[in-house]
């Protein structure tokens, strides 16, 4: 007869922890984001939508912050040639049912970057928020280019 009473279990973390599966079986890496490439929203917190657009000769960054306060836990900034938004998204809800209380709690810290050219400085940067989006207008970053047509040998 065998002293085990229970199988050991296989799978000990929940499938969406595949980042901490790896590490644990590989060990730590050099890096923080060594597995950020293919998971980016899992692994490493909230990752907002951004697109970036042109009008005119100003570039429009738009990221998609809804349920943020911006003006808590948001940073618009230009840092070494780069618009760089960061800041964290807290969202926590409580509801009460039959005498008990459910609450959840979610949060996460976000960074997007963006290369600037050589021109722009803060000066040129403004931000306004609405209805859940982050719109950070660059001004002139398109001034004074134009499109070069490169020529396509054909053998």
């Amino acid at each position: 007869m065998s002293t085990l009473t229970k199988k050991p279990a296989v799978w000990t973390r929940p499938a969406w922890q595949v980042d901490n599966w790896v590490r644990d079986f590989f060990g730590p890496a050099t890096s923080d984001d060594w597995f950020a490439g293919p998971l980016p929203g899992l692994v490493k917190g909230f990752h907002p939508a951004a697109e970036v657009t042109r009008d005119g000769a100003d570039a429009v960054v738009s990221v998609e912050l809804p349920g943020v306060d911006i003006g808590k836990d948001v940073n618009v900034e230009v840092d070494r040639g780069r618009l760089v938004i960061h800041g964290e998204r807290r969202d926590e809800r409580s509801e009460e049912s039959d005498g008990r209380t459910y609450s959840e709690v979610r949060y996460g810290s976000f960074r997007r970057e963006f290369r600037l050219p050589a021109h722009v400085t803060g000066d040129a940067v403004t931000a306004s928020y609405d209805a859940g989006v982050l719109k950070v207008r660059v001004a002139g970053a398109y001034a004074g280019e134009q499109p070069q047509r490169i020529a396509i040998e054909s053998k």
